[in-house]
This record gives structure tokens, C-alpha cells and sequence, in this order.
């Protein structure tokens, strides 16, 4: 079921800068060819530059159907198929819980999770039908771990996200299909151009999880995809919180608690 990155042809959102990037520079040293989209096609074209080969760029926002099947249909007319597709778009909403406004929520949720729904309604067909194919969600560790009520409408996302790639995870691999989801905690990219802050700032409560730079998760991204993994993670100790957590839900949130006070 895991799929030999060498020649393979992969797209990915949000590969003009951070994770996106990195993964996309990982795929291609391995050999794979890249559709490189970005909201802003001049970040991706630069990418694209980058990776060199038989790599293409195209602009693509992750809330249009329109621009995901056109970025489908680049990877389909150029190389004639697709095997990866790596979701990676995500933005947030900062701020007490009670000061974000409906409309940030509504936005969060448009681009964050509904983007994988579009996704999937797009190149799925294309994977089931050749029988074969990856899909990467990039997710977060705050959407398994209960820390992240400063960003609560980027956290639900993520867990909705966790939720819905193991259940595809599910579906997909008797089909031979992968499913990967990527949760990296803190990684050094431009993500603050993403954030939007709504009343008092506080300081984010939770365990605290070394930083890596982009590129190493771009290869841990690449590794994970080729040995079908479903949860990549970047730090290695969100393993034991996830471990309490399922334990025993109650108790987590409880040390949790006295931990913010």
C-alpha cells in the first residue's frame, strides 16, 4: 500500500512557504514530480523554481472547488496522474473563547476542515480509480491533545481533521489507498501571517514541545509517507500526553487544569 515517491506525482496546498514547502522540497528529492499551489501564485512559482525538474506551480485557494480541480487537472494533463496529495492549508483564530465572533469561526472552519472535504471530493475519484494513491492531512498536536482553548476555532478544526483521516484511514487502505496525518506542535514557519487575534491575548497553556525547523518535518512528512504511517508527529513526547489522555480523559484534563492556574 505505501507508495514509491520516486517519479510519483504529488500536490500540495500551501506549498508556497513553511511545512508545504518543505515537503514539497522533500518529495522531489526523493524523485517525486510536484504540483506546487499556494493562495499566492508567485510563492508557489518561486517553489517550483526551487524544486526544478518537471515540477509546476499554480495558484489555488483551498475554499474553491474550481481552483482544487484545476490543480488536478495541471497534475493529470502534465503527468497523467495523480499518487499524493498533501492538504496543508490552516489558518487561526486567537483569543479568549468568548471574543472570537461567529464569523471567525465560520472562516476557520471553511478553510481548515472543509478544504479536506473539497479535497477529497476532487482527487478521490482520481485515486480510487487507479487503485492506489496517499493522502497527507496536516493537522496539529492540538488536535489531539485538550490544550488549545486560546485557539479554539483552529483546534476543533484539527481534531475534526484527526477525526476524519483515521476514519478515511478506515476506508481508503483495503483500497489501496494511504492516509497520513501530520501533527507537528511547534515548528518555526511564517504561520502568524494566518493568525488573526480577537480581544486580550494570554499565554497559551499546555505541554511544552521542542520547535523543529520546517525542513526536518518535511522529511518526516516523506518518511512517513513511505512507510504508510498514519500519525507523523514532531515531537516524539506528544505520544505520552495522547497515551494519559486516553488513559484516563478526566485525570488529563484535571492536571491540565491545575497546570493553567
Amino acid at each position: 500500500m505505501s507508495i514509491d515517491l520516486h517519479e510519483a506525482v504529488a500536490v500540495v496546498t500551501g506549498a508556497g512557504s513553511g511545512i508545504g514547502r518543505a515537503a514539497a522540497q522533500a518529495f522531489a528529492r526523493r524523485g517525486a514530480r510536484v504540483v506546487v499551489t499556494d493562495l499566492e501564485c508567485e510563492r508557489a512559482r518561486s517553489v517550483a523554481g526551487e524544486l526544478g525538474g518537471e515540477s509546476v506551480a499554480t495558484a489555488c485557494d483551498v475554499t474553491s472547488v474550481a481552483d482544487l480541480e484545476a490543480a488536478r487537472d495541471l497534475a493529470l494533463d502534465r503527468f497523467g496522474r495523480v499518487d499524493l496529495v498533501m492538504n496543508n492549508v490552516g489558518i487561526l483564530a486567537v483569543g479568549p473563547v468568548e471574543d472570537i465572533p461567529l464569523e471567525a469561526w465560520q472562516r476557520v472552519i471553511d478553510v481548515n476542515l472543509l478544504s479536506v472535504v473539497r479535497s477529497n471530493l476532487v482527487f478521490l475519484p482520481t485515486l480510487l480509480e487507479q487503485d492506489s494513491g496517499h493522502i497527507v492531512n496536516t493537522t496539529s498536536t492540538a488536535g489531539l491533545l485538550p490544550y488549545g482553548f486560546d485557539r479554539l476555532p483552529y483546534t476543533a478544526t484539527k481534531h475534526a481533521v484527526v477525526g476524519l483521516s483515521e476514519s478515511l484511514a478506515l476506508y481508503l487502505r483495503p483500497r489501496g489507498i494511504g492516509v497520513s496525518c501530520l501533527c507537528p506542535a511547534g515548528v518555526a514557519t511564517n504561520i502568524v501571517e494566518q493568525i488573526t487575534f480577537y480581544g486580550e491575548p494570554a499565554p497559551p497553556k499546555g505541554p511544552q514541545f521542542p520547535v523543529l525547523d520546517a525542513e526536518s518535518v518535511g522529511e518526516l512528512v516523506a518518511d512517513g509517507v513511505s512507510e504508510n504511517r498514519f500519525l507523523i508527529l514532531t515531537a516524539p513526547e506528544a505520544a505520552a500526553e495522547l497515551r494519559e489522555l486516553g488513559a484516563d480523559v478526566d485525570l488529563h484534563l484535571t492536571r491540565l487544569t491545575e497546570d493553567a492556574r
